[in-house]
């Protein structure tokens, strides 16, 4: 019996036609390496916090302090993963004491997340430590080439979303 396949996207002519450019290739390569050794900086942050945390937890924390209020739907949008892995980590959170939810005034069937303060301690050592380790990693870096690849990765993240958002 042959092995099934996931259906794939029809790739436009031109696209299937042309030989990739070289920059973008060269992007994706980097872009995996750095995925792949952020998937293991996350873990080391995430312990950091708190030693049964997922990997996902620190830039779900460090957004929630950054929104103090937001709600769980409006994080499952901004990390683009559905409401019941959002309910879940939260609920994780909670259990850890790093996150408080209270009901939205403006709408009872939502809750308003913010960090208690132990989350906040937790999530600012962290963070901290984490900043101190990029700015010795790149001690030999002009201070606007680092604020040039801070913009650029920014743009370079909006318009990922933009374009998945829009598939």
């Amino acid at each position: 019996m042959p092995a099934e396949t996931a259906p794939t996207r029809p790739v436009p002519d031109a696209a299937r036609a042309a030989e990739p450019d070289v920059a973008y290739v060269d992007l994706e390569r980097e872009l995996r390496v750095l995925l792949r050794r952020g998937g293991a900086a996350a873990t080391a942050m995430a312990r950091r916090i708190h030693p049964d945390l997922e990997a996902s937890a620190y830039p779900l924390l460090a957004h929630i302090a950054d929104h103090p209020g937001v709600r769980g739907s409006e994080l499952a949008a901004h990390f683009g993963v559905g409401r019941a892995t959002i309910s879940r980590q939260l609920s994780r959170l909670h259990a850890l004491g790093l996150v408080a939810r209270e009901v939205d005034p403006d709408d009872s069937r939502g809750q308003l997340i913010t960090l208690t303060p132990d989350g906040e301690a937790r999530l600012h050592a962290a963070h901290s430590g984490r900043v101190i380790s990029i700015t010795e990693a790149l001690d030999g870096w002009d201070r606007a080439d680092v604020a040039t690849l801070a913009d650029l990765l920014h743009r370079y993240s909006d318009d990922v979303v933009r374009w998945a958002a829009n598939r």
